[in-house]
């Protein structure tokens, strides 16, 4: 098959609000912006317009090029496709999400791993949980670990000062929480950890809750009616504050109960800040040894592990060492590298592949 001038990248993606999937796709749009051609529609689309465009219009503007479709989705009908999936949320869990959304993404993504040529996965957990609903051969299935922007390295105390003033937080230390307030980010159990804990702690220590509000009430199913005290929320943080603001932090928390890869923790690794989080699904996978893991249903063991990093100092150098070391394995650089190696195999080999890669 002849190589083709242009891949062509599915951008629909790029209309919503910045999220994992969002980022990862601009980060490998930078960095292969040369090589590849964005497709979108002419005006943001969601819902299900925007799944119309993507089975029905965007195949007619491929011209026999190949596709790569870098966020869970992709149309049917191409077989010249490499997709990414970063998790499988909507199989594994449909009762945290809206029906609708869950029904489509159940119908779409078993089908969609099997008619692409190739299958991205950012995480060997993805990767096996694809492999297990779908039915799909494990050697069809890449590994490509996401990677951590340079932004994210420890700032100056002024710099820190400065972030913590234009937020409100100016007042206390803090341990900080990045996440939306939905069913799998855990908040709910976080914040009841933090009621039975924040008593025994200094008085000048605060829970600080970042990110924007999604559409689940953070008080249902839980005994909780109201905010514990020393918690400050201030919604949504401007993205080029996120590394200034998890320096600033004596901790993250990050007790999700599933993610597909999970960049908070090693972004605040990078910072050079400590990291308690989940000892399920991918997280483990990704930060190694370097963060203190808990069960997140674990109630009682989420607050002796913000305890422990609040009154332990050594424990948070240790931590923030290995943190540091861990992050600098990760590299967009690198993830882009990898990913445009398939891609142009893919593009000039007929939909075969020589080989697994795998970033470790």
């Amino acid at each position: 098959m002849t190589f083709l001038n242009k891949i062509c990248i599915n951008t629909r993606v790029l209309s919503s609000s910045l999220s994992g999937v969002q980022r990862y796709t601009l980060e490998l749009l930078d960095r292969l912006q040369s090589e590849l051609q964005p497709i979108a529609p002419k005006k943001p689309l969601h819902g299900i317009a925007g799944h119309i465009w993507e089975q029905f219009v965007l195949p007619t503007r491929l011209k026999g090029n190949l596709l790569f479709s870098p966020s869970n989705t992709g149309p049917l009908i191409v077989e010249r496709q490499v997709v990414t999936i970063h998790d499988i949320t909507p199989l594994d869990h449909p009762e945290w999400l809206n029906p609708m959304f869950a029904r489509w993404y159940q119908f779409l993504i078993p089908r969609l791993v099997h008619k692409a040529q190739k299958v991205i996965a950012v995480s060997e957990f993805t990767k096996s949980r694809i492999c297990d609903v779908a039915s799909l051969k494990p050697n069809k299935v890449i590994v490509i670990y996401n990677g951590i922007d340079e932004r994210f390295r420890p700032k100056s105390f002024e710099e820190i000062d400065q972030v913590k003033d234009a937020l409100g937080i100016a007042d206390f230390r803090y341990i900080l929480t990045v996440a939306t307030i939905e069913p799998r980010k855990n908040l709910q159990r976080l914040l009841e950890a933090w009621s039975t804990i924040c008593s025994r702690l200094p008085r000048d220590v605060w829970l600080v809750v970042a990110g924007a509000k999604g559409k689940d009430i953070i008080f249902k199913n839980t005994s909780l009616d109201k905010l514990p005290p020393k918690v400050c929320m201030p919604g949504y943080v401007p993205d080029e504050y996120l590394p200034t603001l998890y320096s600033g932090a004596i901790a993250l928390v990050y007790v999700s109960l599933y993610e597909g890869f999970g960049l908070p923790p090693l972004e605040a690794m990078a910072c050079g800040t400590p990291v308690l989080t989940s000892n399920v699904t991918s997280i483990p996978e990704v930060v190694g040894d370097a963060a203190l893991t808990v069960d997140p249903y674990d109630i009682d063991a989420i607050a002796e592990g913000i305890k422990r990093l609040v009154e332990d100092n050594n424990l948070r150098k240790e931590l923030s060492q290995k943190g540091l070391a861990r992050a600098k394995l990760f590299s967009w650089d690198r993830t882009a590298e990898v990913t445009w190696s398939v891609l142009k195999e893919a593009a000039t080999c007929d939909g075969q592949f020589g080989g697994n890669i795998h970033i470790d």
